[in-house]
């Protein structure tokens, strides 16, 4: 130590020795502190090599991909959902939209809360309307479950029964039996066997939601083996049911999937554990009124359908900006990964009110590459949406409207 007392003694010495540069005293600082730390270094050495050797732990082995063991976990009980009404709790505004130049295409994950998980808003009356006929006319085409994927849907079943009127208690009661939607009068048995429908069909009358359960198989793949797909607007569940994950996204001609999303999105579905709950966004502009199925991109029984049938610039009134919130979570007692797909519907003259939105889309809109055009069939409409959002923009601007302030006003995805 009498060469770290040394060091020392020559850096406190500085102010009364000015000879000494500050150089030279910034060196003899470092050395006593690299000098400390090697001292303390070597004491740890001493004391570690007289202790009992610390056991090492096993290496965890990884899951054998198509098995699940149970999990404990419990979705936590929700809190009632602030003031809601059928009759007044508009739609959250989400416009997941950024501006240009570039568009970015990634899984654009966020985390949330389990109270969080299912979104009711005063269109449920519409909502509820469209599945009821879509379910009367068009059945198994739009709701389907594999065998192997009935417990999971039967799970998924239970779950909302619990959730949902903890969630919603003016529009749900829960029930010895199941639960009653206190609007609708409807009540609904989920004890009794065999059910009364299938359960994924049981499961879209509930919610706003189109659902999709994934299971995992011995290859290590998801595959969609029940769904719900009532309000898609753009696909059909008869054309993707039975595919594993990745054929789902290709056979849509999804931009950059093999490049940009595969790799990180099978690790993602692998890794996701019960306690989380994840959502994501996109947006899409339509060209028909039509909740359902957007008929501009053909007839939806048709064996082929894309944007090529649809009529090029029409009015902007027929313009629909329509969103989706998709949530993803595994059931822990059946290790099913759940897909809630809720779609936002609105007029573009609607959104395009808002403060900042014109110019934002626009910005986005002119952000797509060329796969991103295609895919979202921007030839079809694009002069006349640009044109329209650009003289909104250029209004919002004359009236006042600071750009600036924008950051400060909102945050992704709304």
């Amino acid at each position: 130590m009498d060469r770290l007392q040394q060091l020392t003694n020559l850096t406190f010495l500085r102010d009364a020795h000015e000879r000494h540069s500050v150089e030279v005293v910034f060196l003899c600082s470092v050395a006593a502190a690299a000098l400390c730390i090697h001292l303390w270094q070597r004491r740890s050495r001493q004391q570690a090599s007289t202790r009992p050797p610390t056991p090492t732990l096993e290496k965890a082995q990884p899951r054998v991909w198509g098995r699940w063991e149970p999990s404990d976990f419990v979705t936590p009980r929700p809190s009632p959902y602030p003031d809601w009404s059928i009759k007044h709790t508009k739609p959250l505004p989400y416009r997941p939209f950024r501006y240009g130049p570039k568009y970015n295409i990634t899984m654009g994950l966020r985390i949330l809360q389990h109270e969080e998980w299912i979104e009711l808003d005063n269109n449920y009356p519409r909502f509820h309307e469209d599945k009821k006929k879509r379910i009367d006319e068009r059945g198994p085409k739009c709701c389907r479950t594999a065998p192997e994927a009935y417990p999971a849907a039967v799970e998924l079943l239970e779950e909302l029964t619990e959730y949902l009127p903890a969630r919603y208690p003016s529009l749900y009661r829960r029930t010895d039996r199941g639960l009653d939607n206190l609007w609708s009068g409807e009540s609904f048995d989920i004890t009794s066997r065999p059910l009364a429908e299938d359960p994924m069909q049981m499961c879209a009358r509930l919610v706003q939601d189109d659902l999709a359960i994934m299971i995992e198989k011995e290859d290590g793949q998801y595959y969609l083996l029940a769904g719900a797909i009532l309000l898609a607007g753009f696909w059909r569940l008869s054309d993707k049911y039975g595919m594993p994950l990745s054929e789902i996204h290709t056979s849509g001609s999804v931009p950059q999937f093999k490049e940009k999303l595969e790799k990180g999105m099978m690790s993602f579905f692998r890794r996701l554990k019960p306690e989380e709950l994840v959502a994501r966004h996109n947006y899409f502009v339509q060209v028909d009124e039509e909740l359902p199925w957007s008929w501009s991109i053909g007839d939806e029984d048709a064996a082929d359908v894309s944007w090529n049938t649809a009529e090029k610039n029409r009015a902007i009134e027929h313009h629909h900006f329509r969103s989706e919130r998709q949530t993803l979570r595994r059931l822990p007692r059946s290790g099913a990964v759940v897909f809630t797909i809720r779609t936002y519907f609105h007029p573009v003259t609607e959104v395009a009110e808002e403060d900042y939105v014109p110019g934002r889309l626009a910005s986005a809109v002119r952000s797509w590459g060329d796969d991103v055009d295609r895919y979202k069939g921007r030839e079809k409409y694009g002069e006349v949406l640009l044109e329209y959002l650009d003289r909104k923009h250029a209004e919002q601007v004359a009236r006042g409207l600071d750009l600036e302030a924008e950051e400060e006003t909102r945050a992704y995805p709304y």
